[in-house]
């Protein structure tokens, strides 16, 4: 058995799997630990730039930041952007291979076995121990033959399996126990033992549940980790809907839940500010009145943009423009406010080209090379703001409105547009609003002039430490990094 490798699976998605293995990585390190997570394959629509020019999943990302080390394509070696219902694009190794339909994946695993365990062993040769996630459930029936994401992984690895549930959804010990009914033999020896999540009420009450469990499948309970109220930390893919109240809300932020978008991220910082009132707006929803209407970034932007017209925002931004509000469109967003985007390669569906928003004096052209780089620069905006931020797209842009550039990057180069009326503004680039500087000279733009900063790294920093210590108080870390035949 490989001892330094250890996987946390989970009995359905979003069972706590990705926060998990962050919050182990964050500990191991604290204890001088070289530790780095690893997701064999991940289907997401937010993604991160890695150091060596690739592309993984921004939950590895996150758990790189718990891990003290920098994110590489081998942390996330196989990357499915969906398109559709039934396809999505492939990235093998942080970098585009195809796009591929459900079935011609499935075919592709055998290849993309080999990537995943060349990954695999490049980490197994740098660090002292690797935390694994796994995808979705490993129960899943249709999806055993040729597995890579769960089980699959685990035995070819030869490694130790937690297995986690989410009691808050209800029916964890149905979940559990099933999951583990619905293994192979030999997958469910490999199982260690289980961790429940988001746990709120009165452990006593829980306690004889947890006996039982035990009784019946004759392995621990390594923990009970308690509901994190507010635990704010990138998501893997799903977007948080319920916005709290925020009384000392001063401007109204409005962001499309488009049916492809990716890198909602973006507006993490946003949704905590104090003086923010942020709003998704859902395809059944009416959009309110808004200070600032932002277009987030899509994998699929001329459908998206059909998306936009079949609901009725081009009326809603064209009387949002005329009220005097502020309107920014981040990547596929810049996209959609140009006059067409062309896509001859289908790139991103059928060939073709669609007429954009026409806010923008600009053209866009899909390309088959993907635009991947960490970027530096400065905001074109008053005091001049450096900006962090990292560039994931295949369109390429140009035309008049380029002219006048929202940033200047440290390359030479320029990124965006403003309009000549300042009042829309468009960037390529992702995570703006994660430094605290650029993040309030955009909000002043926008109309809240004495902004509050808002340092997004901090925290999801504070949110990494308290994580790694509800772990500390609450999981049998002895028995859990036993597993890993690490003494710590």
């Amino acid at each position: 058995m490989s001892a330094k490798t250890l996987m946390v699976q989970g009995t359905t998605s979003d069972a706590g799997k990705s926060t998990l293995v962050a919050g182990l990585c964050r500990v191991l390190h604290r204890r001088g630990v070289r530790v780095a997570p690893f997701k064999p394959q991940n289907m997401a629509l937010n993604s991160a730039v890695t150091v060596d020019g690739g592309e993984i999943g921004r939950a590895q990302a996150l758990q790189a930041q718990a891990a003290g080390i920098a994110p590489t394509s081998d942390l996330n070696p196989i990357l499915l952007k969906p398109m559709s219902d039934t396809g999505a694009q492939v990235i093998v190794h942080g970098r585009a291979l195809a796009n591929m339909d459900a079935r011609a994946y499935h075919d592709y695993k055998r290849v993309a076995r080999g990537a995943v365990f060349a990954s695999h062993a490049r980490l197994a040769a740098r660090y002292d121990a690797i935390i694994v996630e796994g995808a979705g459930s490993p129960a899943e029936i249709n999806l055993r033959a040729h597995d890579i994401a769960n089980m699959g992984f685990a035995e070819e690895a030869d490694c130790p399996v937690i297995l986690i549930a989410d009691i808050d959804r209800g029916g964890v010990f149905a979940h559990l126990v099933g999951t583990l009914a619905l293994l192979a033999d030999s997958e469910q020896a490999r199982v260690r033992g289980f961790v429940i999540n988001r746990f709120r009420g009165d452990l006593a009450l829980l306690e004889p549940g947890l006996r039982w469990l035990e009784e019946r499948s004759g392995k621990p309970v390594l923990g009970v980790l308690p509901y994190l109220h507010g635990l704010d930390l990138d998501a893997e893919d799903a977007i948080a809907r319920g916005e709290a109240h925020k009384h000392d809300a001063r401007l109204r932020v409005v962001v499309p839940v488009l049916p492809h978008i990716s890198n909602h991220t973006d507006f993490d910082a946003l949704r905590a500010h104090p003086q923010i009132d942020f709003r998704y707006v859902g395809p059944h929803d009416t959009p309110p009145p808004a200070d600032l209407v932002i277009l987030p970034g899509s994998k699929s932007v001329r459908g998206d943009l059909a998306h936009l017209r079949a609901h009725g925002w081009p009326a809603y931004l064209r009387k949002h423009l005329r009220y005097g509000g502020r309107l920014l469109g981040i990547c596929g967003g810049l996209q959609m406010l140009g006059r067409t985007i062309a896509d001859p390669l289908a790139i991103e569906g059928e060939a073709g080209s669609s007429e954009g928003l026409g806010l923008l004096d600009l053209h866009t052209t899909l390309e088959a090379r993907k635009q991947l780089r960490n970027i530096d620069g400065r905001l074109a905006l008053p005091g001049e703001p450096a900006i962090r931020g990292y560039e994931i797209h295949a369109g390429i842009s140009r035309g008049p409105a380029l002219s006048r550039p929202l940033a200047r990057l440290a390359d030479g180069r320029d990124d965006g547009a403003l309009s000549d009326d300042g009042q829309v503004a468009a960037t390529y680039l992702h995570g703006l609003c994660d430094t605290p500087q650029a993040c309030r000279a955009l909000l002043a733009w926008a109309g809240l002039a004495d902004a509050q900063p808002i340092d997004r790294a901090a925290l999801r920093e504070r949110a990494l430490e308290r994580l790694a210590d509800a772990l500390e108080a609450h999981l049998d870390l002895r028995r859990t990094f036993a597993l890993l035949g690490i003494n710590t």
